[in-house]
């Protein structure tokens, strides 16, 4: 039997920042439990920017394809050279347990893991599962889901609804204090706009051709890589009150801050904004797996607690009116605050770290299939 202090757990948590942060609010739960944890990231450079930020989480690279109908062979390869350098990591420093928390990153740890013995864990964020999940279900002891509507999508026996893992530092935040931190004004309105890790730039151009007929306000602009001088250039232009950033470190301070976010509707960005209550304008990503951020958006409306428009659909003066009218509405943004807060569920990182230490202590799982 493995004490909690002796368990090894690989996380593989790569390819966007909606499977690398709930994946880092898991490993830090562990942590605290006594386990040692192992990352394994993809290769993309924002990946790798985002593991520089926490020295304090080894991590590991590994090569990542996603599967296409139009080439399967790139995805086979992909996977076949993973999977020998996961095999070779994990017989010098086997895990007790493995994590996946989505995306074609996972395929190799999970795989590997589940042919070592070690217990295996998956996490779907988002309300319509996406491929790699559906594929990686088979090489899992147990299933953890953000909604409650991904669940009949698994042939699954063992699948518990938890939540979206979500750091702790989003919640319980000052709003003086983190416009003080970000460098804004305290009495003037803040839109903070993101299209998640790597930008939205649909989402960029209806924000930036919408400026000039939006109300005076602070905006918090992060625009990705690609539109970076576009979208500084058209800020720069209207002489407002403006930062704008290809990527930014600090997301708990940016939506504490912030009166009103602007966002995709990714499952993890979703979970965000409930702990850091923050009112949203949700463009869901039309050409998503499934629709599924579609489906992760309705869940914030339903509730209240945000605004959809879709991409292919909205103007941008149509833009600038439902801005203009959240963003004049204090008594409204004050309710949707407290709506999508009550999508958060904050105990989802330790409910997932104190079942995975339990297989550890265990030495197995009852898989349940």
């Amino acid at each position: 039997m493995s004490s909690p202090a002796q368990c090894h757990v690989a996380i593989a948590c790569g390819g966007t920042g909606g499977h690398f942060f709930p994946g880092v609010a898991v490993a830090h739960e562990l942590v605290e439990r006594g386990a040692r944890v192992t990352l394994f990231i993809s290769e993309k450079e924002i990946d790798r920017r985002a593991a520089a930020s926490l020295p304090e989480l080894s991590h590991i690279e590994i090569p990542a394809v996603a599967f296409s109908f139009w080439h399967p062979l790139r995805f086979l390869n992909g996977l076949k050279k993973a999977t020998r350098q996961v095999r070779a990591q994990f017989k010098n420093d086997p895990p007790q347990a493995v994590l996946a928390m989505g995306g074609f990153t996972a395929a190799a740890p999970i795989r590997v893991g589940r042919q070592i013995g070690a217990a295996t864990f998956l996490h779907e964020s988002n309300a319509i599962p996406g491929r790699a999940n559906r594929l990686l279900a088979r090489w899992s002891d147990e299933i953890f889901i953000g909604f409650e509507a991904a669940c009949h999508r698994f042939k699954h026996k063992k699948i518990s609804a938890i939540g979206t893992p979500v750091r702790p530092e989003f919640r319980n935040r000052d709003r003086a204090e983190s416009r003080r931190r970000l460098g804004f004004d305290a009495a003037q309105p803040l839109i903070l706009v993101t299209g998640g890790s790597q930008g939205a730039r649909a989402v960029n151009q209806l924000v930036t051709v919408a400026l000039p007929k939006l109300p005076e306000a602070q905006w918090l602009h992060l625009c990705g890589t690609h539109d970076f001088a576009e979208v500084k250039a058209a800020h720069k232009k209207t002489g407002t009150r403006s930062e704008v950033h290809e990527f930014f470190d600090d997301m708990p301070s940016a939506l504490a801050a912030a009166d009103l976010v602007v966002s995709r509707a990714g499952a993890s960005s979703l979970a965000e904004l409930a702990a850091a209550q923050a009112p949203a304008i949700l463009v869901p990503l039309p050409t998503a797996a499934d629709d599924h951020q579609r489906a992760n958006a309705r869940a914030a409306v339903d509730c209240g607690g945000a605004v959809m428009l879709e991409q292919s659909e909205t103007t941008p003066a149509a833009f600038a009116k439902t801005v203009s009218a959240l963003i004049s509405n204090s008594g409204r943004q004050e309710k949707m605050s407290a709506a999508i807060n009550s999508l958060d569920r904050p105990d989802a990182a330790k409910t997932i770290a104190a079942r995975i230490i339990k297989a550890c202590e265990e030495g197995t799982v009852d898989s349940g299939r």
